[in-house]
């Protein structure tokens, strides 16, 4: 996969940064091409083979796509990275905490560019000094009318 830079990710080094995105306007990613060997690899990785992902010959004979996709989950799979890339969480630690609300909603074609949109919908205090944040995430693709994955992701994090 490789990204195509755009604005400098946002420093975030404390809870009151994350609260102050509350009702804000999202963060956006910068663009993501999905080629087939990463579409490969994480058919490797994760055992799923099935042919409309890891063939791109047959994907075009006979899917109903026109060529060969990346798995769901290897979509939902980059909103760590992109968020990462997106926003500089100046902390001592951060964990992904889960993930509510997850949908496909069109595919994902190889060759495609994908960014992400982070929208902060709460940030609430837990333990140890930390706080946990839901974020609602788009992933885009570009050119298409609909998104192809709408999650709400949850992060924990502790300054």
């Amino acid at each position: 996969m490789t990204t195509s830079a755009t604005a400098a990710a946002k420093p975030l080094g404390n809870a009151a940064a994350l609260r102050a995105l509350v009702g804000a306007d999202a963060l956006v990613s910068e663009w993501l091409t999905i080629d087939q060997a990463s579409v490969g690899r994480f058919a490797e990785a994760t055992g799923d083979h099935q042919w409309i992902h890891v063939d791109p010959e047959r994907a075009r004979r006979e899917s109903p796509f026109g060529g060969a996709i990346a798995h769901g989950f290897l979509t939902l799979s980059l909103i760590p990275g992109l968020l990462d890339k997106t926003a500089t969480l100046e902390q001592r630690m951060g964990v992904n905490y889960g993930l509510n609300r997850v949908r496909f909603t069109s595919p994902v074609l190889v060759g495609s560019q994908l960014r992400a949109s982070f929208a902060v919908q709460s940030v609430t205090d837990v333990d140890d000094a930390g706080v946990q944040v839901v974020w609602n995430v788009t992933l885009e693709r570009q050119g298409s009318e609909r998104p192809a994955c709408v999650a709400e992701f949850i992060t924990r994090h502790y300054f």
